[in-house]
């Protein structure tokens, strides 16, 4: 009970406060709801719209969650990330289930606070994206099928079929190659290979197909192939039927970077590997000593795997030893896979998501056996020096941590409080802003006033809590200090949400879109000079009051060089809306019929500056963003 109060105390306080800022950001969030807003006007499950525009690059099952959500509590910022928030706590349930029964109680605790507590599940749940969900089906399924072989109850395995199938509908293939990346080779060597049957392969893939198969065969008889497309690049008229786009394109070609367009980036391999160590954090700090038990149990690995190969043991004192080998078995091997996998193909940071829950339920064992049994010199621990260090390499972080916040914090403390901190930031387009944390790196040293509040309440937490977790770890109180570790995380979460929603000028354009709604009209045209996702907020909020009309964008239709590249393959198809401007077609139909919005971020604002010198009337600067209307305001 007292673990659960701080479990849901931790979510409330971390989660759930943090679904309501701020507005929902352009680019992948705001572009991903509007599939939502298309469902509920449309009644069209089958194929996605973004803006109008065919979305069919992703499957159905985040849009149709968030769709629901929408239903029971409307369109707004908590409704869009509610899906991602409970699946945060879904994971820590199960977490929590899975470590208490492979070692104890306390293994529980750790698991479960680590899942709320970590840097990287909490900063890749602030929009849309299904990495949180998929993480928590594919952790359904690994544990569904040990259990379901462990307890010997066959039936409990169609719970793993079901999960994997939902789990192709959350983010594709990639979700069955993960599963049984580490299952295959899991069954082969702990020997339960031989009990197939128990698998239920033949009726588990029907349940499969049947709960994955229908949506992947309507969505590709709606959406059949047009003229004669030659090569990967559609023209207009002319595009790949939605088989070869879905899989091949955008599995097969994404894998190997050849994926049309080529809107995304892969991190360099060094960076791939040590970003772990941050979105693990703090309990990345606890990785040294998972390492240091595998290093010294590596010569009994397989022979203890090999002595519990059998069914059912008499004696119920090996079930639980049983149970804690092939879960680190089970869970290791998914691991390595998964991260190898993405260590060669194209990735963005949160793309190993679902590996990090294993990690936590791997870090939470092995910190709690070796704070349980300090004394204990037995092959399966290590000395309770590596948790001490690890507490005192958090103290000395929390210490550089305090004093680089207390020093910006001191320099700018003659610096006016900014409220819309894009104001002063740099642009230095850091992987060409494909990388999600790629804004990360404008921060400047006059946007720190901004961040006051945020910055000393982080200092604050950094100082005082690895130091009082060090001396509580030193004086033998073991649980106090890895308790206060997640403490600790959980006050710098809140810091960073509240930083986060300070940045909501530079992130979201929700305020221009109050602005037409509150000045325009519904027969008024909203533009955008460039990419859709540049303003996908704004399409977004406005589009209950244009009555779902979609925006126009100033970019070729079906552009051959990875323009719109969010719309680009939708667009080359014939029936698709009109939405597309040249420069001609703008100055000319520019301050004629109903009045007109343009909006323009970056480059894009000099270009429209030039082709409408003298005909632009400025409404709204926000960071770096213009909005113009075609006639003065009244």
């Amino acid at each position: 009970m007292a673990t659960w109060l701080i479990f849901l105390a931790l979510f409330f306080t971390v989660y759930f406060a943090s679904l309501f800022t701020p507005p929902l950001m352009d680019d992948v969030d705001a572009s991903h709801a509007q599939t939502a807003q298309h469902i509920i006007d449309s009644g069209n499950w089958i194929t996605t719209q973004t803006n109008g525009i065919r979305y069919i690059e992703k499957p159905p099952l985040p849009f149709w969650l968030v769709t629901i959500s929408y239903k029971l509590f409307g369109e707004n910022s908590f409704a869009t990330h509610l899906p991602n928030a409970l699946a945060i706590l879904s994971l820590t349930w199960l977490a929590w289930l899975w470590a208490r029964r492979a070692w104890d109680a306390r293994a529980g605790l750790y698991a479960g606070l680590a899942v709320l507590t970590s840097i990287g599940p909490f900063l890749f749940t602030r929009f849309i994206i299904p990495e949180s969900i998929l993480s928590l089906l594919l952790l359904i399924a690994l544990y569904s099928l040990l259990t379901s072989l462990e307890d010997n109850k066959p039936a409990r395995v169609y719970w793993a079929w079901a999960a994997l199938a939902l789990a192709l509908l959350i983010k594709g293939l990639i979700a069955p190659v993960f599963f049984f990346g580490g299952v295959i080779p899991y069954l082969y060597l702990s020997g339960q290979a031989r009990r197939w049957r128990d698998l239920k392969p033949l009726t588990g893939s029907l349940l499969f197909l049947a709960i994955a198969a229908p949506w992947h065969i309507l969505v590709g008889l709606a959406n059949r192939g047009e003229g004669h497309p030659v090569g990967n690049i559609p023209t207009l008229g002319n595009v790949h039927n939605w088989w070869y786009f879905y899989f091949i394109n955008e599995h097969v070609f994404r894998f190997f970077g050849k994926r049309y367009p080529h809107d995304y980036n892969k991190l360099p391999t060094l960076a791939y590997w040590l970003l772990h160590l941050v979105w693990l954090f703090p309990w990345s700090l606890f990785l040294p000593a998972l390492f240091a038990v595998a290093w010294k149990t590596r010569r009994t690995w397989l022979p203890q795997l090999r002595h519990y190969d059998q069914p059912f043991p008499l004696d119920p004192s090996a079930l639980q030893p049983r149970f804690r080998v092939r879960t680190i078995w089970l869970l290791s091997l998914f691991s390595a896979f998964s991260l190898l996998f993405f260590s060669i193909s194209t990735n963005q940071e949160y793309y190993t998501f679902p590996v990090w829950p294993p990690l936590f339920i791997l870090i939470a064992g092995v910190l709690a056996n070796t704070e349980e049994h300090p004394r204990d010199h037995t092959a399966a621990t290590i000395p309770i020096a590596w948790i001490t260090n690890a507490q005192a390499v958090f103290a000395v972080i929390g210490i550089f941590v305090a004093a680089a916040l207390s020093w910006g914090l001191w320099d700018s403390r003659a610096l006016p409080f900014v409220p819309d901190i894009g104001t002063l930031l740099a642009h230095r387009a850091v992987g060409n802003y494909t990388l999600s944390m790629s804004h990360f790196f404008d921060l400047t040293g006059p946007s720190f006033a901004a961040l006051r509040l945020p910055a000393s309440l982080a200092a604050v937490a950094f100082l005082l809590g690895p130091a009082i977790g060090w001396w509580l770890r030193r004086k033998g109180k073991h649980l106090a200090a890895t308790i206060s570790i997640a403490l600790t995380s959980a006050v710098f979460l809140i810091a960073a949400h509240i930083a986060f929603a300070r940045f909501s000028p530079m992130l979201s354009s929700e305020r221009m879109a109050e602005t037409i709604m509150q000045r325009g009209t519904p027969a008024d045209t909203f533009i955008i000079m460039g990419e859709q996702s540049d303003a996908s907020s704004i399409v977004y909020y406005t589009h209950n009051f244009f009555h779902g009309k979609p925006a126009d964008v100033v970019l070729p239709r079906c552009g051959q060089h990875g323009e719109g590249s969010t719309l680009l393959w939708g667009s080359c198809y014939t029936d698709a809306p009109d939405i597309f401007l040249s420069d001609q077609q703008l100055a000319t139909t520019w301050g004629t019929g109903d009045r007109k919005w343009l909006f323009a971020q970056d480059t894009n604002q000099l270009k429209a500056q030039h082709l409408l010198a003298g005909r632009l009337y400025l409404v709204q600067t926000v960071a770096d963003k213009d909005l113009w209307t075609d006639r003065p305001l009244p």
